[in-house]
């Protein structure tokens, strides 16, 4: 993820989040953009936790006409965003040596009961 492509969610039309913010600007995280074509479709931060021998999924947000959460499940331009964000982790945790293992916290407490 570039720069140029954290301050893009601060434009409109605005994402979920800032991509600039404290939280996911730390140097701790690893964070990744997929697009297609010029298209921005989705950030990911992603933790190597070597203590573990873990990847975590810290967040994860698709671009806003994608978005479920704010355009609803039958308006979306993309679907599968998702899924792939949680197989970038899970290849992250492979190259790492990890054996494909990831953690991923909900951000909700109604996706935890989901």
């Amino acid at each position: 993820m570039s720069s140029g492509e954290a301050e893009a969610t601060n434009w409109s039309p605005k994402w979920q989040s800032s991509w600039t913010s404290d939280y996911i600007s730390n140097d701790r995280l690893e964070k990744y953009a997929a697009k297609v074509g010029d298209e921005l479709i989705a950030l990911g931060a992603y933790e190597i936790l070597d203590s573990s021998l873990i990847v975590r999924i810290v967040y994860m947000e698709a671009q806003p006409d994608s978005n479920p959460t704010m355009r609803g499940s039958d308006k979306r331009k993309y679907r599968g965003i998702g899924r792939m964000l949680i197989a970038y982790g899970i290849k992250l945790s492979i190259d790492n040596g990890f054996h494909g293992d990831v953690i991923l916290e909900a951000k909700t407490a109604e996706l935890s009961l989901a």
